[in-house]
């Protein structure tokens, strides 16, 4: 693709508000993509995940803690961020995602960051569950195993919070939104822990 082409100011301005990467990577993107915003918010996607791997593993011992009450002090949320400096651990960016992160605990009430840190006993549990389902359910034993996974990504989707729809545009997930953010400090970003409270509900 030419990258002569004239790139409206409008274009760049939408793109960037849809990814939230910078002007020159959106400019960019919609020259290398002629000009279609969903086919350049994919190619920054896929830059802005090639980008995060490079990145992943390195030291995060800076970061922020986010306390979030919602409904009246009914829901209460904590979450921890880390980065690699303090510089970025200050940034507005950054602890506005880590609100985001809090917003989403709160909202989607996930139970793990991760499918590694779900228990073997309860992933066993769901995959007895789907295929006693699919048995009784009289489905063909051949396509059992494929509809267990089915069941089971469809409950990594409900309760990891890295595999949940992002609460703000349920095309990304918050893996997703996080990539994004590493691509756009340059910096390892990671989740470290949450902790999500509600009035009443028993203590696990």
């Amino acid at each position: 693709m030419s990258r002569a082409m004239v790139i409206p100011t409008a274009q760049v301005k939408q793109l960037r508000e849809l990814t939230g990467a910078g002007i020159l990577d959106c400019r960019t993107a919609l020259e290398e993509t002629g000009g279609d915003v969903d086919k350049a918010v994919q190619y920054l996607r896929e830059k802005g995940l090639a980008a995060a791997e490079k990145r992943l593993g390195r030291e995060t011992r800076e970061g922020f803690i986010d306390l979030y009450s919602h409904g009246n002090g009914r829901v209460g949320v904590m979450v921890e961020v880390n980065c690699e400096t303090d510089f970025v651990a200050r940034a507005e960016e950054f602890r506005r995602f880590v609100h985001e992160v809090a917003l989403q605990v709160a909202a989607a009430c996930p139970l793990y960051l991760d499918v590694s840190q779900i228990p073997s006993e309860v992933v066993e549990v769901q995959r007895t569950e789907a295929r006693n389902q699919a048995r009784r359910e009289g489905k063909p034993e051949k396509v059992w195993d494929r509809i267990v996974e089915g069941r089971l990504d469809k409950f990594y989707r409900e309760v990891c919070l890295l595999r949940q729809p992002y609460i703000r545009d349920d095309q990304m997930t918050v893996a997703d939104v996080l990539r994004q953010m590493i691509a756009s400090t340059g910096e390892n970003v990671v989740i470290r822990r949450f902790q999500r409270w509600e009035v009443g509900q028993e203590a696990g």
